[in-house]
């Protein structure tokens, strides 16, 4: 028969475990609609951004700014993961990193080294765990999200891509979609690649234009900052797909931990009446054997 006094045990442990969750659960709903609001206010700017670039690239020479070019042959790489600060976020973290160990596995194949950028502490011990090599760390950024950090994350790829450390620059990240939807996106980041839409290109071809000023000028100021708003918007993103995973995540753990306390009180309540039962037959048998 089970112990009465355990299965209590146990549904008291399990109804502090689901205010935990549920705890956890409004806290991320509260987090992500600030975060959500964010990352959807950055999509229009970055794409607005990335057009006026196009039109602009699609008017000057090839290798006009170093950004633009990638160097020959290609042998090492360097990716930038987004990962979170805490656990009890479902997936969120794990797709990211099989992303990651698909992409290096890959990459083993063509002899291409990779180098890692963490940004999360889920994935900087991830990395340090496996014996990846990590050559720099911004988890820091994590929960801080901020125009200035991104930049910093930004400057750093490209000072090193300028330098020709790597030959690419890629960023790997969880792209928001809902609340419980998000999708795991490695875009290269370096050397941009932007597609020139036809009629843009057909533009470009009848016309002239007048650069004030000229052109590398534009070029100059235009493309690194350009790469700061990608990541911003990167960091975005994986802000708020965090918080609708953790959000969904403790939201079914609330839910389980109800379906368990209605079982376990279940189980209680068939025991006790076991229990019950038991003692009422020792109590007819005795008073029988004394009739008798």
């Amino acid at each position: 028969m089970p112990n009465l006094k355990e299965i209590r045990t146990r549904i008291a442990t399990t109804k502090n475990t689901q205010k935990i969750t549920s705890a956890m659960k409004m806290v991320s709903a509260a987090k992500l609609r600030r975060a959500q609001e964010n990352a959807e206010a950055a999509r229009p700017y970055a794409l607005k951004m990335e057009q006026v670039i196009s039109s602009l690239v699609s008017r000057v020479d090839e290798g006009s700014h170093p950004l633009l070019v990638s160097p020959e042959p290609q042998s090492k790489e360097l990716v930038i993961v987004i990962t979170s600060n805490r656990g009890l976020c479902g997936g969120y973290n794990s797709n990211v990193l099989r992303t990651l160990e698909r992409f290096i596995r890959d990459q083993a194949h063509s002899n291409v080294e990779i180098d890692l950028v963490t940004v999360g502490t889920k994935g900087e011990t991830y990395t340090r765990s496996r014996g990846l090599n990590k050559v720099e760390d911004f988890s820091h950024v994590v929960g801080n999200v901020s125009f200035a950090q991104a930049k910093e994350i930004a400057t750093w790829a490209t000072e090193r891509f300028i330098g020709g450390e790597y030959d690419k620059v890629h960023i790997l990240y969880n792209e928001f979609v809902s609340a419980i939807q998000y999708n795991t996106t490695l875009q290269l980041l370096l050397p941009l690649a932007i597609e020139t839409p036809a009629e843009e290109a057909a533009e470009a071809e009848a016309s002239e234009y007048i650069f004030e000023p000229d052109e590398q000028s534009l070029l100059g100021h235009l493309l690194p900052a350009h790469i700061d708003v990608q990541v911003l918007r990167a960091l975005l993103e994986a802000e708020a797909s965090e918080h609708g995973s953790r959000m969904t995540a403790m939201d079914s753990a609330t839910n389980n931990a109800k379906d368990m306390i209605d079982s376990l009180t279940l189980q209680y309540n068939r025991a006790r009446q076991a229990y019950i039962t038991k003692e009422l037959v020792e109590i007819v048998s005795g008073a029988e054997a004394l009739k008798g």
